[in-house]
């Protein structure tokens, strides 16, 4: 009972540990290099999660092929103590694949430089309680077996497969040595870094760490290191500095003498280096965070650090100086130069942002990248996180209107558009490999969810052919999806790839690279011998294709370049794959027939370069054995290996040390200190092998000695004998090229196979289409549908049926001419250089005049399409919709193609001109002018009688009909290239109202600012003090002198009477004129300075009204036209007050913008009109009033009322 709760408690706490890690993430340092060991992995929104923080989760993207995976050498380690621990992966170093997204950033694929060294995060469910389950009650009681500490233990036993039971042998009497060495004083460090230094070096560091999972932080750590293979550990903390907290620990990759080790930013940011294998440091400060690291491929003290500010950073002296190369670099997007095919070793390939955002792919040496040595090798934007730089190619995205297009450029030639079967229509694509002279990606098509299809290209990678349907793919730790595809070690063509089939997954292998696949045979029997009834296709064995994220911990299925044909995974026989009541199998003769060799699941290592096998339980129960097999698998050696049961969080295998040592990382419970068990297996062998303890191996394919179009023998250790291999232990005896028969070529380029096994073209393809590039007296290759298998080393036999044949180039009329901009998009803005590319499909490219008319009055000719590889630039000197023609022409016809350029200028004003007060039920214009003048580039949104719906127009006028009384807004935003701007006004409907135009004495002018606030403020203070007077409305014209007009409105619950409101209206016009001549209307603008109102001019119609027989009405927009953003405040004040006239003060907030002419189709047509145009009362306000109203006011009418608008 005790057990089982002891079991849930920690099942709990990993569940939470789980939850909690996807949440840390402060941001630590990452090492890229060129060989990491991982599968076919891609992420859904971007590349992957960023390297560890600390601690947290940490997933990368590796090598596609795992055949890199049996060949790395694992050179660190990390760990998590249990209770806080539960494992999640962390690889530093550069991978093979490449996603192209995107989303989202951020893992290694292909590096350029040689293996990294690798860190991973492990964990396992440890209880102290527990027993080993292998091991009887009895047993654990008695704790026999292997004695720590340099003391020999004897085996536990062998059993074989065959028989099922022990049996006898030398290895009963078998001796193994170990140690054990805890970290004393760091059972509370729940996060360990372990570095084996390098082949042939007995020294390992470590790295421990204490993540505060409160403060979200390390906030200790110390450093160990061991001289005798991790016999003894010293602690080096007053080396680097007893305060000191480290968060990272690097090796170099070129020189493994050389560590580079982090200390964490919360606390200081320094980098310490180590030149002789981590003995003595020297600390040098940075001014920068560093997230990633990426060492040169051949020169050791070359490195690049991105920072967490997005800049990259070069060092040429292995850290001690930094200097920057570029700012806004996507984060893992920049790679060192390849040898042999760049010109510069310091050479950077990055992905790059402008400072608008967008994207490119650029290059500059890392020691100089100025302004002017900069280099854009694709001419166009590019999409984030797509820049793959891998071997021979350069692959990059680029997304138009929604669809996703990709370009690779083969030995830094210039880009070509990949070309994939017309129709897949990729969501996603990633390129997993670039090995053998070809790229294989990975290809999510329009109407694929869970699955992805495999694509093989040609030897330049631009033409792509279908290998494999619907790939499954797997959720990893951190959202990856990892494709379950699997790459032989030591073989090449042969992959292992597991296919959904009607819902089904299935697992098939091939031997031709995709060329051919079939399902794998179940073993004949089970592990204890009993006949296993599988028939294909109906029942078959399924392997799982999951590497471990962990590097230390062998995954689902193993293979080794030193022992070809020998493949261990985890699995399970049935009509589809299964992840319960799985079984380890092996195949020793590369997949043609398996056997079953554990019936739960274990880890495997190849020990002694491939010689023997070792398996350990799966680490989520504590064990203390392991398994040795020196006959690939038939039978199994059981040998303790501690004396109490440990947690395995990982087992560090070197194969380049020639002292045959591992060592097993873990802890006998949750609070014990790091437990590191140095095991010599050295004793199990007898001697050195000979010449004569090697056979060999033919590799064939279910009978088929040809293979990739040749005979390949083996030479093996012969299963059974204990000798200890030497360096060259593993090689290929003979290959003997095979007579090229129908399975060594796949189908071409626009060709399927069909249900005879014979290439047809495509629906969509033409096979007749020959390539522009093919002129007139040349040869081309004319595909006879299909196309050798890459790598093939067939002669003779079908060859020459197969392969292109050579034909001289027809002249032929040009077909397929396209058009575009070089950034795919149809717009350009004003002034800038415009780059046109002409593509065409057919025809003879050298023979063929290519004219391009701008659509502007300008027009270019070529006398061959190569003199526009480069591109066509124009530049537009006005703005406008233009359409610009190309057309291709030659003696046996022409083809041409169009489009329409929209070349815009941003709008930086605009102003809605719209009358103050208009007639209920009569059409009014309304007009928004824009500055800079637009022809055909500018969009309106019309929001009229408060409406919640926009008209769109592409003029800048309309006309409108209210129909109600009352106060109605109008809005407009005018949109040109990527600006919105946006004007409104407010106006008053009414069925009749008068109007008086007024000037200001002179000194109004001096003090008006031309700003609305001004406005505003003096006309609150007016509105305070004649709130009780009268009520009025008053537009103000912009400009000075200052001019405004004086509507005259009737009351709301008069309008009825209209007969005795017109004739009120009139009379209080009247009255308002005569004060207005005897001066009697002024107010105080500030102490001292009183402004003086006068009447400028009577309207042209005593009364205007909403009745047909009145055709005055037009005077509603006299001086509205030139309404902007300035306004004056008018006030209006009697020396005898008048108590029953009431005047309301509004503030007109109009925005101050400068004005232009109405807009039109040219711009020759559209004069533009500055506010020294604006029509201006100043003639009127030259003649004074002459007539002044006396101060008796005896007539007025109470339904007055108004507002003024400032």
């Amino acid at each position: 009972m005790e057990s089982a709760l002891a079991s849930l408690a920690s099942l709990a706490l990993r569940a939470w540990l789980v939850w909690s890690l996807q949440l840390v993430a402060p941001g630590y340092a990452e090492v890229t290099c060129s060989s990491c060991p991982w599968p076919a992995r891609v992420r859904n929104t971007d590349v992957v999660q960023q390297l560890d923080h600390g601690f947290g989760p940490v997933v990368t993207l590796g090598k596609s092929w795992n055949r890199a995976r049996a060949e790395f050498r694992p050179t660190a380690l990390v760990l998590e103590s249990a209770g806080e621990r539960e494992w999640n992966s962390k690889v530093v170093g550069k991978t093979d694949g490449e996603v192209l997204q995107g989303d989202q950033p951020t893992s290694r694929r292909k590096r350029s430089g040689p293996g990294p060294d690798t860190a991973a995060q492990l964990t396992g469910s440890r209880d102290p309680n527990l027993g080993d389950p292998e091991t009887p009650s009895d047993e654990r009681a008695r704790s026999h077996g292997l004695l720590l500490d340099g003391h020999r233990a004897s085996s536990d036993g062998r059993w074989s497969r065959d028989d099922g039971r022990a049996s006898g042998s030398r290895l009963d009497d078998a001796k193994l040595t170990s140690s054990t060495f805890a970290l004393a004083g760091d059972s509370a460090h729940n996060h360990a870094v372990v570095y084996w230094t390098g082949q042939n070096s007995s020294v390992i560091l470590i790295l421990t760490k204490l993540y505060d999972f409160h403060l979200g932080s390390v906030t200790e750590s110390s450093l160990w290191r061991s001289m005798d293979y991790g016999s003894t550990y010293e602690r080096l903390n007053d080396k680097v500095g007893v305060k000191t907290v480290l968060s990272y620990l690097y090796v170099c990759p070129t020189n493994k003498r050389k560590i580079m080790v982090l200390t964490d930013p919360e606390f200081e940011s320094s980098v310490l280096i180590s030149s002789d294998e981590g003995a003595s440091y020297q600390k040098y400060r940075l001014s920068f965070y560093v997230l990633s690291l990426l060492f040169h491929p051949s020169q050791e003290d070359w490195a690049l650090a991105y920072s967490h500010d997005q800049k990259l950073y070069s060092s040429f002296d292995f850290g001690r100086k930094w200097q920057l190369v570029h700012e806004r670099v996507t984060p893992n997007r920049f790679y060192w130069s390849v040898s042999g095919l760049d010109r510069d070793a310091d050479l950077v390939h990055m992905e790059a942002h402008t400072a608008e955002g967008q994207c490119q792919y650029m290059t500059c040496k890392a020691q100089a990248c100025s302004e002017s040595s900069r280099t854009f090798p694709f001419p166009s934007y590019i999409e984030t996180n797509s820049l793959v730089v891998q071997d021979e190619y350069i692959v990059i995205q680029v997304t138009m209107a929604g669809r996703a297009s990709y370009y690779v450029s083969y030995q830094r030639e210039p880009f070509a558009r990949i070309k994939i079967p017309k129709y897949s229509l990729p969501k996603d694509m990633h390129i997993l490999s670039t090995d053998q002279g070809q790229v294989f990606a990975a290809v999510q098509e329009w109407n694929q969810n869970d699955t992805y299809n495999l694509y093989i290209s040609d030897p330049r990678g631009v033409y792509f052919t279908l290998a494999l349907e619907n790939v499954k793919t797997t959720r990893g730790l951190g959202g990856n999806s990892m494709i379950d595809l699997y790459e032989v070690a030591g073989i090449k063509g042969m992959l292992i790839a597991n296919r959904k089939v009607e819902n089904q997954v299935k697992t098939y292998i091939t031997y031709n690279k995709g060329r051919d696949w079939r399902l794998l045979q179940a073993p004949s029997t089970d592990l204890e011998g009993n006949e296993i009834y599988c028939v294909l296709p109906f029942c078959s064995l399924h392997l799982q294709l999951q590497m471990s994220e962990n590097p230390y911990l062998s995954g689902s299925i193993t293979t080794k370049s030193p022992v070809p044909g020998v493949i261990v995974a985890t699995g399970n026989i049935g009509s589809e794959l299964s992840y319960n009541n799985v079984g380890m199998f092996i195949s020793s003769d590369a997949g043609n027939s398996w056997r079953q060799i554990f019936d739960e699941e274990h880890n495997v290592w190849f020990l002694d370069k491939g010689g023997a096998l070792l398996a350990v339980k799966q680490p989520t129960v504590p064990t203390r054995h392991l398994w040795i097999s020196f006959d690939e698998g038939r039978q199994w050696t059981r040998h303790s290996f501690s004396a109490m049961p440990l947690f395995v969080d990982g087992v560090l295998v070197e194969p380049g040390m020639d002292n045959q040592i591992l060592t097993f990382f873990g802890h006998f419970s949750d609070r014990s200190e790091w437990q590191l068990i140095k095991i010599d297996y050295k004793s199990l062998f007898t001697k050195r092998c000979a010449e004569g303890d090697f056979q060999t191996w033919h590799l064939h394919n279910q009978g088929e000695p040809c293979v990739m179009g040749q005979k390949q023998i083996y030479m093996k250790r012969r299963p059974g004998l204990y000798c200890m291999l030497g360096k060259d232990s593993s090689r290929i005896l003979s290959a003997e090229p095979c007579i090229c028969r129908a399975h060594d070529f796949e189908c071409d380029y626009g060709y399927e196979r069909r249900g005879d096994g014979n290439c047809l073209p495509a629906f969509w393809f033409n096979p007749a289409t020959v390539s522009r590039s093919c002129s007139l007296g040349q040869n081309y290759l004319n595909s006879t549908g299909y196309r050798k298998v890459a790598a093939n080393n067939c002669t003779k036999g079908v060859k020459e049926m197969y392969t292109a044949r050579k034909q001289q180039c027809p002249n032929r009329p040009p077909r397929g001419l396209h058009l575009a901009t070089q950034d795919n998009k149809l717009t350009a803005n004003l002034g800038s250089n415009v780059t046109f590319v002409v593509q065409l499909e057919e025809g003879d490219s050298l023979r063929t005049n290519i004219q391009l008319d701008f659509g502007d009055g300008t027009a270019v000719s070529y006398s061959n399409l190569s003199w526009t590889e480069e591109g066509i630039r124009h530049v537009y000197r006005s703005a406008g919709i233009f359409r610009v023609t190309a057309l291709a022409e030659n003696s046996l016809g022409f083809d041409s193609t169009s489009l329409y350029l929209h070349v815009t200028c941003p709008v930086e004003h605009v102003q809605l001109l719209a009358p103050f007060v208009v007639i209920k039920n009569k059409e009014v214009n309304l007009t928004a002018m824009v500055w800079p003048s637009h022809s055909r580039t500018v969009t309106y949104f019309w929001w009229l009688g408060n409406s919640t719906e926009p008209v769109i127009t592409l003029e800048g006028s309309i006309s409108y009909v209210f129909s109600a009384e009352g106060m109605n807004t109008v809005t407009v935003q005018v949109s040109s290239a990527n600006s919105i701007l946006q004007d409104t006004k407010t106006i008053a409907v009414q069925e009749f109202f008068k109007s008086l135009l007024l000037s200001f004495s002179p000194n109004l002018d001096e003090a008006n600012p031309d700003i609305p606030e001004w406005r505003q403020d003096v006309g609150r203070v007016i509105k305070k003090a004649l709130l009780q007077v009268s009520q009025l409305l008053v537009a103000v014209f912009p400009g000075i002198p200052t001019a405004a007009e004086l509507f005259l409105l009737p009351s709301k619950n008069q309008s009825d009477a209209r007969k005795r409101n017109e004739e009120d209206l009139e009379q209080i016009s009247e009255i308002l004129v005569s004060a207005l001549n005897q001066n009697l209307v002024e107010f105080e603008l500030k102490p001292g300075s009183r402004v003086i109102v006068y009447i400028t001019q009577l309207t042209l119609a005593p009364l205007v009204d909403s009745i047909p027989r009145h055709s005055s009405s037009a005077m509603l927009m006299l001086l509205s036209v030139v309404f902007l953003g300035l306004a004056v405040f008018l006030i209006y004040k009697f020396k005898r007050k008048i108590p029953w006239l009431n005047i309301y003060a509004e503030v007109n907030h109009e925005k101050e913008q400068e004005m232009i002419g109405t807009v039109g189709q040219n711009d020759a047509t559209t004069p533009k009109i500055t506010l020294s145009e604006f029509s201006s009362p100043k003639e009127l306000m030259e003649k004074e009033l002459e007539v002044r109203v006396k101060r008796d006011l005896n007539q007025t009418s109470p339904f007055i009322h108004g507002c003024i608008l400032f």
